[in-house]
């Protein structure tokens, strides 16, 4: 999968912009400030419909703008893929696949495979379990349809139930045959994404493990653990029933497959609590390329690889590895941010003379 071409209207700091890209390494550099990450998380919103770094679509919208409009040319093998995603204050969102609006966004996913490696993926290691369960959720549901509307349903049912405990201390009452009726979904769904997520971390951590040896250049041992309440082999009805007492005393669903946590090891040690920071970047970095390995498998495409910011989290040599890895045909199209020109261009070089180097600073 490689993006052709880009437009952005009023997104973000851009009134207007368009950009055609190489087929293999695009270089985005300026002063910071200029928008690098910006260019990078619109080719992320045309993939998923949302921006990696403010989920509030609004929010993307230029300042004293009412709309902003991206639209990206992508080729798959021979297949063209024409992405239009639009926001307009008071009417919504709107995403539309070669000329077709979709019924359901959700439906998108999965269009335009495609990995992001960022200074902020910091919070997979720092931030609690939800942010963890974002990541694993996002690789499986990338390539699997069933799991992402299985996902959706769960979701919007522990919502629904949550409400109702809400309603039943609100009003001193207490229905068991309505909550019933969340509960038979929630084992319903819960057990399909449990399954779901114990079949991906046994074919991703062989992959997270031979990563991490490669970009860290050592032998220290790694470990992924999926972390679920439905691990000891209980039912799902039977931890729903004996967490009933605790649900109605906070208001709020503590059991099900939304408690799930992935938890990351070096050498037996929490990688949050006693990883060094070259540990921490060399584990994040092996998360990103285990997913992109993930999605090459599963689809047969070559995601797109963007990576923002990366000699914030790699020094030149493993940056210079990371292209090298692209132009041996390894990876398929990258695009990289820096703050200086000179330094990404000396290690592009050092590859292969296929690449492309754009300067916001003279296209805005």
């Amino acid at each position: 999968m490689i993006i052709k071409k880009l437009s952005l209207i009023n997104y973000k700091n851009f009134e207007q912009l368009t950009l055609e890209f190489d087929s293999k390494i695009n270089c985005f550099v300026g002063k910071n400030g200029i928008g690098k990450t910006n260019v990078l998380d619109a080719i992320y919103h045309l993939a998923f419909g949302k921006s990696y770094f403010n989920p509030v679509t609004s929010q993307n919208i230029k300042h004293e703008e009412e709309f902003f409009m991206l639209e990206g040319e992508f080729l798959n093998g021979e297949k063209e893929e024409r992405i239009i995603t639009s926001f307009k204050k008071g009417q919504g969102k709107l995403i539309k696949r070669n000329g077709k609006e979709y019924e359901k966004i959700s439906d998108h996913i999965g269009t335009i495979p495609l990995v992001i490696i960022s200074p902020t993926d910091r919070d997979l290691i720092l931030e609690g379990s939800e942010t963890r369960r974002k990541f694993m959720d996002g690789v499986i549901a990338q390539g699997d349809k069933l799991y992402l509307n299985t996902l959706l349903k769960y979701n919007k049912i522990v919502s629904q139930r949550n409400a109702l405990l809400k309603y039943f201390a609100a009003n001193r009452t207490f229905d068991e045959t309505s909550l019933e009726v969340y509960d038979d979904q929630i084992i319903e769904f819960g057990e399909i994404i449990f399954k779901k997520r114990q079949q991906f971390i046994h074919e991703f951590k062989p992959i997270l493990e031979k990563r991490y040896q490669e970009i860290s250049n050592s032998r220290e041992d790694i470990s992924l653990t999926y972390k679920s309440q439905f691990n000891k082999g209980e039912s799902f009805r039977d931890v729903l029933k004996s967490g009933l007492k605790i649900d109605l005393q906070r208001q709020f669903s503590n059991f099900g497959t939304h408690k799930d946590d992935l938890i990351f090891k070096i050498k037996s040690h929490s990688v949050k609590k006693f990883g060094s920071q070259g540990q921490q970047k060399s584990y994040l970095i092996a998360l990103k390329f285990a997913q992109y390995d993930f999605l090459k498998s599963h689809y047969g495409v070559k995601p797109i690889l963007l990576l923002d910011d990366i000699f914030d989290k790699l020094d030149e040599d493993r940056v210079s590895k990371i292209v090298k890895m692209v132009t041996d045909a390894e990876l398929g199209q990258m695009c990289i941010s820096d703050t200086h020109p000179e330094r990404t261009e000396e290690v592009v070089k050092k590859n292969t003379n296929h690449y492309k180097m754009i300067n916001l600073e003279y296209e805005i």
